[in-house]
């Protein structure tokens, strides 16, 4: 992920601005990371991956006042000022986040160790380089929610107003009508047990007709009614869905719209595929789970099989086996208002007969959060992701 963070300095004319430059320069030197100096200029304020406003000196709260308005229609991002504590500017700093609190508006003093202030930068940076990527992304409904999922819609404004993203719906007819005129595609499967060979160019049918659907409507990813297809089509999505999320394109089952945008957000900030499943069994006592789902990212598994999609046991579903290893649970609500985010271990991989195919066990590192699922949940499906990063993902709403 490429990033550039600029610094905006506010220095009030009292002081001298040679021993404020080489202050500066000190400063910034201190910290291993690559600035853009804007200096005074706040023109392109906003348009960066980071916009540092750094407090140089004390008396400078009311040139902040008088940029306020300004920088406020320029980003709905929050405030981050930094500041190096000499020359009373971090008391002006404090007293500028006081006015932004009462203004309404977000913000946070950058302040500490350089050890500190180079992760935290970095760290924001990062962040805001996938709200940056966000922006203008178009990310499929196909079909509406199943019918089970009463609680699994979103809001389209909220998300449109918040991350930049459009929700855009697609029929799930189209998709059905796409399927069935796509040509028979010979493409080979080595290891695929005969039982499913017969379904095998239903599900490379379903795939390509997927991409089309993603080319037409120019879309980032899309989460699809994928149960329709067991009656329309006599096979499943699963198999579409593992390729299609390993190429890059983010897609989700059952119309799960919270689910498809923690997908996404989680791709834009991590650079890798989120395994959507639901849990099956917890064990309170060690703070044990057990997810399951017929499909999961191709690019997130050590090896994979084929089977029979669970429920219907027709079609093709995909059981993933992942390394062990850390983990983070992941889960925006549809309007963005409230997330889950915990990390644990991957224990193990299962492959019992009466659960969807692909099953990972995760331990929670903290047990206590095993409560939420019993609770007050975010729906059933949840995003299990690769590695801990409970500290980004905190950031991102």
């Amino acid at each position: 992920m490429i990033m550039d963070i600029a610094i905006h300095t506010l220095t009030s004319p009292l002081h001298d601005e040679n021993s404020v430059e080489k202050a500066t320069k000190e400063f910034l030197d201190g910290m291993n990371v690559d600035f853009i100096l804007r200096g005074g200029d706040f023109s392109d304020y906003g348009s960066h991956s980071l916009d540092l406003i750094f407090v140089r000196t004390g008396g400078t709260e009311g040139l902040f006042k008088k940029l306020f308005p300004d920088l406020l229609a320029k980003s709905q991002r929050p405030f981050y000022i930094l500041t190096s504590g000499k020359s009373n500017s971090l008391a002006a700093s404090m007293e500028i986040l006081s006015f932004l609190r009462q203004k309404g508006s977000a913000g946070e003093i950058i302040h500490g160790s350089n050890v500190y202030m180079t992760q935290r930068i970095l760290l924001l940076a990062k962040v805001g380089e996938a709200r940056r990527q966000l922006k203008g992304m178009r990310l499929g409904v196909v079909g509406k929610p199943s019918d089970w999922l009463i609680s699994s819609n979103a809001d389209y404004d909220v998300v449109r107003s918040r991350l930049g993203v459009d929700l855009v719906d697609v029929g799930i007819d189209e998709l059905i009508e796409t399927v069935k005129s796509q040509p028979i595609v010979q493409e080979k499967c080595p290891n695929i047990p005969k039982a499913l060979q017969a379904s095998w160019p239903g599900a490379i049918s379903i795939y390509h007709g997927l991409k089309s659907l993603v080319e037409k409507h120019n879309l980032n990813g899309f989460t699809i009614r994928c149960f329709d297809l067991l009656s329309a089509v006599h096979n499943t999505g699963c198999l579409a869905l593992a390729r299609l999320n390993s190429e890059g394109v983010v897609a989700g089952c059952e119309g799960d719209v919270p689910a498809m945008l923690s997908m996404m957000l989680a791709k834009v900030l991590l650079g890798s595929s989120g395994f959507q499943a639901n849990p099956s069994s917890i064990d309170l006592g060690n703070g044990e789970i057990v997810f399951a789902h017929c499909t999961i990212p191709l690019d997130m598994v050590e090896h994979f099989e084929l089977d029979t999609h669970f429920e219907s046991g027709i079609g093709i579903g995909v059981r993933g086996f992942v390394e062990e290893g850390p983990v983070t649970l992941f889960k925006v609500s549809g309007d963005l208002s409230r997330s889950f985010i915990a990390e644990g271990e991957l224990l193990r991989c299962q492959a019992s007969p009466s659960l969807c195919r692909t099953q990972l066990v995760v331990r929670l590192c903290d047990k206590s959060l095993t409560d939420y699922f019993l609770t007050n949940p975010i729906g059933n499906h949840h995003i299990i992701l690769k590695g801990h990063h409970k500290a980004l993902l905190q950031q991102i709403l």
